[in-house]
């Protein structure tokens, strides 16, 4: 960062010693081009509250900047929560905050938001940001937990139910950006994948211990990837200790498929290893069988889906939910970013919403 000296220049009395100098001027981080590229270099960005305009210019390119994440269909998740004064929310992926950040204003008077995440390394950052917003622990709390353990959290405060519950299921951009949490191919960086990297297997590990025929499943389960089998073949029980060495052996298993197919399939089989290795459906599962528990009569619940294997459970729990009686009202249709906002975010083109609310 561009920081410059505040040393002052000497008053000069005669028999006063000068002023102690203040820190001395640091040069920012040197790149190759005009414009930095790697994460690390992107300081401007990482210190958005200091770099507005370039800020607005990444925005206006419909990029994301680096370090942040922008919170997608946060308009259509006002309308169906309908967050009021006095209400009890929770935000199950808390993330960057930015959902999080629009519904506590609207709990004012006398509500509270509580926050779930299972990123030990966002986690403490989206908190302090919040709270330099000026959301005191009266009305925002935070618990390092995936929400899968929501209704154990809500009985470790005394509650019985909350009025509004989101869960963003999607991963957030401060994980895909940043190299060295390995989702992304876009700079090398080590396979990990892991949403907590403080537990569990990074995806180095399970592919090195996983059998062909585990890994041929979790592809096409967590990624309906049509060649399957062929990739398991070529990857199950390899060691790859970098994103960039497993996308380029992804892309040596396709010799006879163009470019463009070959990365939509590397981007299919890092979707497949991060679901499995931070086991996501199973946590999904959890959270959807005790929902209804955690709901306040009339409560209301939106969650955003990315993918077909995602939007398939929360269809069929909101649906077996709504034949049981315990849901009022349920979407029948998926709702979708509008155009602007894919214009303007790609990351939120494969967004879907549904909603249900809980029976009195």
């Amino acid at each position: 960062m561009n920081a410059e000296s505040t040393e002052q220049p000497s008053i000069g009395i005669p028999g006063l010693a000068s002023a102690p100098s203040a820190a001395p001027h640091r040069r920012r981080p040197r790149y190759s081009g005009r414009n930095p590229r790697r994460y690390e270099e992107k300081y401007k960005e990482h210190a958005p509250e200091l770099h507005a305009e370039t800020i607005a210019k990444v925005l206006a390119s419909g990029k994301t900047p680096a370090g942040t994440h922008r919170p997608i269909m946060v308009n259509e998740i006002l309308e169906v929560l309908d967050p009021k004064p006095g209400d009890i929310a929770v935000d199950c992926t808390l993330g960057y905050g930015g959902h999080a950040e629009t519904i506590l204003p609207r709990l004012q008077p006398g509500g509270r938001l509580i926050g779930l995440d299972v990123d030990a390394v966002q986690l403490p950052k989206t908190e302090a940001r919040l709270r330099g917003l000026g959301f005191g622990e009266e009305v925002f709390s935070v618990h390092r937990s995936n929400f899968a353990g929501l209704f154990s959290i809500l009985a470790s405060l005394g509650l019985t139910g909350a009025d509004v519950i989101l869960a963003d299921l999607g991963v957030s951009s401060m994980q895909i950006d940043d190299p060295t949490r390995g989702f992304s191919v876009k700079q090398a960086g080590p396979l990990d994948m892991r949403m907590n990297p403080l537990r569990g297997r990074p995806a180095s590990a399970l592919l090195s211990q996983i059998s062909e025929q585990k890994l041929t499943a979790a592809l096409e389960e967590n990624a309906d990837e049509p060649r399957a089998q062929l990739l398991a073949k070529a990857l199950a029980g390899k060691t790859f200790t970098t994103t960039t060495s497993l996308a380029g052996a992804i892309r040596a298993s396709l010799p006879k498929v163009n470019k463009e197919d070959q990365e939509l399939t590397v981007r299919r089989i890092f979707q497949a290893l991060r679901i499995e290795v931070n086991d996501e459906f199973s946590a999904l599962e959890t959270f959807l069988r005790f929902l209804p528990q955690c709901l306040n009569p009339g409560g209301r619940v939106a969650i955003l889906t990315f993918h077909s294997g995602e939007d398939r459970r929360v269809k069929k729990a909101f649906a077996e939910g709504s034949s049981a009686g315990l849901y009022a009202n349920i979407a029948h249709e998926v709702i979708r970013p509008q155009p602007e906002e894919r214009t303007a975010n790609p990351r939120s083109s494969a967004a879907k919403l549904r909603w249900a609310v809980r029976a009195h």
